[in-house]
């Protein structure tokens, strides 16, 4: 790398309460920096700068602290964000000269791109084309995402509050749903296309009084409408009230979707999900046929900032960091990663993995966390989750709600 030159951090993939926490740190290390002139972010990711769509961040962070520190405790994504794939390179080479050229005409050596499996996709391209001009760039991924499938690392930035909120409704769901006297079923449906990580997070709920959710249903294990009728069947002979926790993404057993609509795949070729719940009310409606309604968390659960977990915020900010130090030390083509050192105290490192380990794959639940009967995790998982969601940030309020940091400039026209 250059001995002074200017930085591009950009976001990108769906958004979480941990995020900002990363572009945060980002931001204070390269402040702090000697390598580093102007930190450049990029709005709405690597279309930002495809459309010359960049802004420099030293007007707003440098010197300043407390933007810093309202940055760490705003939900979603400073920068924008997209869900763009960008082409094989001998598909569309011009695309990255283009980028390329705005990273030399701009000074640019070191690129840090937070977000999922997609954007890895992203960074894994993008360092490929650096080898193959023998440009000198260090391309770095901040991992994030509240589905916590990324591979190589133990968890993800973002799951360990979205899973906090997750819980959290569970119980106060649980509250509202045990005061009538009369047989019910609330099926709850949670984000999850491939990996259940996310439901999984909803058994933190239960409690000395409580053992809702009754059920939990995974992707991970074919999903049985037989099975599931005499599961909640059972539960009602012995409970008013029965509530179930099921990911969006369940299959049965041919591997079909439940929810897949017939609309068409996003960039990645995903398949857009939404009704699992809505279908399993009408499920129960029409076979068991007592009061039943569904819940679908939606959004809800990903950028959940007033019920975040402190553990997520400062890893997420500790990762930030680590990127620029990994850029001072020439490294690219990479992901950071959390290393779980010790459960009990809960302990962590972070290290690198090469980005080719990453980008394409997906971590599933085990299948040894899930019981026989495909209905509820096991405690291993429990003790898993339970250090990701401790602790809460002080977020700032005003006028009786939070004070986070503004982003006009992502609403106004361009």
């Amino acid at each position: 790398m250059k001995e002074k030159c200017n930085c591009l951090v950009a976001q990108s993939g769906g958004p979480t309460a941990a995020i900002n926490a990363s572009l945060a740190g980002v931001i204070k290390r390269a402040t702090e920096s000697k390598k580093f002139d102007t930190i450049y972010g990029s709005i709405n990711g690597i279309q930002g700068v495809l459309q010359q769509k960049i802004i420099s961040l030293n007007e707003t962070f440098s010197n300043n602290m407390e933007a810093i520190e309202t940055l760490k405790t705003s939900p979603a994504m400073y920068l924008g964000s997209c869900r763009y794939k960008l082409p094989p390179i001998e598909i569309n080479p011009m695309q990255y000269d283009f980028i390329f050229e705005t990273f030399r005409r701009m000074n640019i050596h070191a690129f840090f791109y937070i977000g999922g499996n997609d954007s890895m996709d992203t960074v894994d391209k993008l360092s490929k084309y650096a080898k193959l001009i023998n440009y000198d760039i260090s391309i770095i991924g901040i991992p994030k995402t509240i589905d916590n499938d990324l591979c190589e690392t133990d968890h993800t930035p973002g799951f360990g509050s979205a899973a906090k909120y997750v819980a959290t409704t569970m119980l106060e769901i649980a509250h509202d749903t045990y005061i009538y006297d009369i047989k019910s079923v609330t099926i709850v449906e949670i984000m999850g296309r491939n990996a259940g990580w996310l439901t999984a997070a909803s058994a933190l709920a239960r409690n000395s009084y409580s053992n809702s959710p009754h059920l939990i249903y995974l992707p991970e294990r074919a999903f049985s409408t037989y099975n599931f009728i005499n599961d909640v069947n059972k539960l009602l002979e012995h409970k008013k009230n029965v509530i179930v926790a099921v990911s969006e993404g369940i299959k049965d057993e041919s591997g079909k979707y439940l929810s897949a609509t017939n609309s068409i795949a996003d960039e990645f070729g995903h398949a857009q999900l939404s009704g699992t719940g809505k279908y399993l009310e009408h499920l129960i409606k029409n076979t068991i046929g007592c009061k039943v309604r569904s819940i679908e968390l939606n959004v809800l659960q990903r950028s959940a900032m007033h019920i975040s977990s402190l553990t997520d915020i400062n890893e997420s900010f500790s990762l930030g960091e680590y990127a620029v130090e990994a850029a001072e030390q020439g490294l690219s083509a990479c992901m950071l990663t959390i290393t779980r050192t010790s459960n009990d105290p809960y302990t962590i490192k972070i290290d690198t993995t090469p980005i080719d380990k990453v980008a394409n794959a997906e971590k599933s639940v085990p299948l040894e966390w899930i019981n026989t009967a495909g209905n509820d995790v096991t405690p291993e998982i429990i003790d898993y989750m339970r250090p990701l969601i401790e602790g809460e940030p002080t977020i700032k309020y005003k006028n009786g709600i939070p004070d986070y940091l503004s982003i006009k400039h992502l609403l106004e026209p361009k």
